[in-house]
């Protein structure tokens, strides 16, 4: 079991978890073998759920450098799951080192794993909680990073296992309202607009799937993800599948997965 010398002992690594599933989409090697099981039913069911995982990995990678250019050098990433290559601490602090970088997961595996990667670079750091706890993650971030400059808010693939009934807009909506004007808002979230009736029916069975790991799936349509940026300065191209955000390369569109960035005015 030498693999496990790094898994914090709380850790039940015979349950499957959302994190550790998406790290084995990624190709990364901290996950265990409930996790990639899971995750293997999935592929058999939707065998582009790999690709759909890098198209979201490659937004996420193009959003950081956008808001880079725009001035932005601090980040609070939310539901950030496990770091593997071209995490936003590597891509924001490329051309600037002194940019700031906080994670925020309730995996312990991911936060475990962040901060032993982090030890060394004091501009970054990883939280251990859940982004519905909205008070302790702001407490936590402000040792970091400096409410008074805009930052960055990623949620990249999380806000899809946040029921409607765990309030995920006043979340949202409570982290905006304590950032600065010029601060921005990222979000990638699952949804079933893109697919056909077959691709429902195979997506109504990865659900299932995803009923036995740590969080359960909510789609959501286009209308109830534009609802996440309600007040805020929409950039273009809008609320688009996430291969269609300002791509730098062709990629297969067909993906079940919008993305969008907003400016808070």
């Amino acid at each position: 079991m030498e693999e496990l010398k790094w898994v914090p002992s709380t850790v039940d690594v015979t349950r499957p978890s959302v994190a550790r599933m998406y790290d084995y989409y990624l190709g990364g090697s901290h996950n265990f073998e409930a996790d990639r099981a899971a995750a293997k039913q999935v592929e058999q069911i939707f065998p582009g759920v790999a690709q759909s995982a890098q198209a979201n990995r490659s937004f996420l990678r193009r959003v950081v450098r956008h808001l880079a250019a725009q001035g932005v050098d601090q980040f609070l990433d939310l539901g950030s799951g496990i770091p593997t290559v071209g995490n936003v601490h590597e891509i924001a602090q490329h051309d600037n080192p002194d940019a700031r970088v906080v994670y925020v997961d309730f995996e312990p595996v991911a936060v475990s794993h962040s901060n032993a990667l982090l030890a060394d670079n004091p501009n970054a750091n990883a939280i251990l909680a859940d982004l519905r706890a909205t008070s302790s993650v702001m407490a936590g971030a402000r040792e970091t990073l400096d409410f008074s400059r805009p930052i960055g808010v990623l949620i990249i693939a999380a806000l899809h296992f946040v029921p409607d009934s765990d309030s995920p807009y006043e979340a949202v909506a409570e982290y905006m309202s304590e950032l600065p004007s010029g601060s921005y808002l990222a979000i990638t979230h699952a949804t079933w607009d893109t697919l056909n009736a077959e691709e429902r029916a195979e997506a109504a069975e990865i659900a299932k799937i995803y009923s036995s790991s740590d969080n359960k799936l909510t789609m959501r349509t286009h209308a109830e993800v534009t609802r996440f940026f309600d007040g805020m300065e929409m950039l273009e191209p809008g609320v688009v599948v996430v291969n269609d955000w300002r791509p730098d390369s062709f990629e297969d569109n067909h993906t079940g997965i919008y993305g969008a960035v907003a400016r808070k005015p």
